[in-house]
């Protein structure tokens, strides 16, 4: 038997093993059908998610937020999601103090490097689908989390980390959802300006060590950095990098890109303003010729766009605001020329006028790619607090926002294309309450921004809102958290693109014929 037929072999056993739908029958013409059949979509049956470590404040309060829509079954009848500590959150490793520490304070060697987890119980652990799970942490010391989720958990798993500080250099509401590892992240928005500390967040969920790069990019170009290269982050462990510490220029806007040479790791940019407050940066949708960021608030009193053009080729872009009643092209910046390997911004202003909006970004000629972020400022003088909306994607089938209270969500829904119907579902509380659904159609060009979303009937606790288009074209969704503490508009906005609970599988038969030589 030769190397093809065993290869084809092993394809076709692994996807009745791994979606077992696959389709055993003898060569009698099923092959063609089999081509010509539209792929499947099943639930996924694995699901994994990292967390970074949340503040290095004393003042830190974290609530961790776990859950799962309901609707698919994914893969048996029982099943675990679990986010568990990392082995170590180790320090940046630029920082001359911590270098060559290998022991732990009692004299032991650790396990940072060994590629074991240390024995730990889960922070959160969800036990069911439609149902949030929510833990608490406070001060400093809380580590960055891995997990996983699998069997009827899996599909649509999210899990939401927010973080509230009421003073000092990292004062601010920081909300981040967490994020699934890959080798591949952009972020637009980020600086390694005098009035910043802005540290990019690696963390590896595998068993093995992750070798990872960071490349910046100013206004001119890349920012030579000999230190962002082959940073290793250890099995099951979590490194945040100083971005001022890779590289001698300072720069107000820059474009972070992190790669990893082996491995995977979750990636995304804790952005701290002396002045603005803090929050996290994820990243941006993957790099097109066409961007949405979805959700600017109606009270936004200073909104910064960061582009960046990854290709060859400048991009040269249309600038519209989708607002509640159409689009419009804001007063002197109506176009955006962004050279290629440059990371490009313009300063908007309070471009919503007292009325909530979304950017909407189109090619005026060519097809060149970008990624894009938006700076967003609330408040003004000593009382102002910053989030970061990045380009995200469309929610496709389904998105979801884990952690809302029963006060203080928005939930911004930007049709940039055709009219869309979109059902939304608040799931029951993480303490009691029932789900309830309401429906929305959001009118072609336009942005809804429903300022108060459905909320479970007799909520307890937290509880989830999750997004389904329905009809229409694609829709690009965020979720706003508002949480005043002091006069101060603390805020912060996550991007909801599609949960990526199912996979496209085709189907697969046994064709005999393959053996004959």
């Amino acid at each position: 038997m030769n190397r093809s037929t065993l290869s084809l072999l092993a394809v076709t056993t692994a996807l009745a093993a791994v979606t077992g739908f696959a389709v055993v029958s003898a060569p009698d013409g099923g092959t063609e059908k089999a081509a010509t059949a539209k792929p499947a979509r099943l639930p996924v049956e694995r699901s994994s998610l990292l967390c970074p470590a949340p503040s290095t404040s004393d003042l830190a309060e974290t609530t961790y937020t776990s859950f799962t829509p309901p609707g698919r079954s994914g893969a048996g009848k029982t099943g675990s999601a679990e986010l568990v500590p990392t082995a170590a959150t180790l320090a940046d490793p630029d920082d001359d103090k911590n270098k060559g520490k290998k022991d732990d304070k009692d004299g032991k060697k650790d396990d940072k490097g060994s590629g074991k987890a240390r024995e730990s119980k889960p922070v959160v652990s969800l036990k069911e689908p439609g149902k949030p799970a929510t833990a608490e942490a406070s001060g400093a010391d809380s580590p960055a989390l891995v997990g996983a989720a699998d069997g009827p958990l899996a599909p649509g798993w999210t899990a939401q980390q927010t973080t509230k500080v009421t003073a000092g250099s990292a004062r601010g509401l920081l909300g981040v959802s967490c994020t699934a590892p890959d080798t591949n992240f952009w972020f637009p928005g980020a600086s390694t300006g005098a009035s910043r500390q802005d540290y990019v967040h690696l963390t590896n969920p595998d068993d093995t060590a992750a070798v990872a790069d960071i490349e910046l990019y100013g206004k001119d170009g890349a920012l030579k950095s000999e230190a962002g290269e082959g940073i290793t982050v250890p099995a099951r462990s979590s490194v945040p990098v100083l971005l001022s510490t890779l590289t001698a220029d300072r720069a107000e806007n820059v474009t972070v890109h992190v790669t990893t040479r082996s491995g995977r790791v979750g990636a995304v940019v804790q952005a701290m303003d002396g002045k603005l407050g803090s929050d996290w940066l994820a990243s941006s949708a993957d790099p097109s010729s066409a961007a949405v960021l979805p959700g600017i608030p109606a009270d936004a009193t200073s909104v910064r766009l960061v582009v960046f053009a990854p290709g060859d080729d400048d991009a040269d872009l249309k600038v519209r605001l989708a607002g509640p009643s159409g689009s419009l092209a804001p007063a002197g910046s109506e176009t955006l020329h962004v050279k290629s390997g440059m990371t490009s911004s313009v300063d908007l202003q309070d471009v919503t006028k007292g009325e909530p909006g979304s950017l909407v970004l189109t090619p005026s000629t060519g097809t060149a790619p970008v990624v894009a972020a938006l700076r967003v400022v609330r408040g003004k003088g000593a009382s102002q607090e910053v989030a970061y909306i990045p380009a995200t994607a469309p929610v496709g089938e389904r998105a979801t926002a884990a952690d809302n209270r029963a006060e203080g969500s928005v939930l911004s829904l930007t049709a940039p294309g055709a009219a869309a119907k979109v059902k939304v579902t608040a799931s029951a509380g993480s303490g009691g309450g029932e789900p309830v659904v309401e429906t929305y159609t959001v009118k072609a060009g336009t942005t809804l921004a429903v300022k108060k979303p459905p909320v479970p009937a007799g909520l307890k606790g937290s509880y989830a809102l999750t997004v389904e288009p329905q009809s229409g074209g694609p829709v690009h969704a965020s979720r706003a958290l508002e949480l005043p503490e002091d006069g101060i508009p603390m805020f912060t906005v996550q991007t909801l693109p599609d949960d990526r609970g199912t996979v496209s599988v085709p189907e697969a038969e046994q064709d005999l014929s393959v053996l004959d030589d």
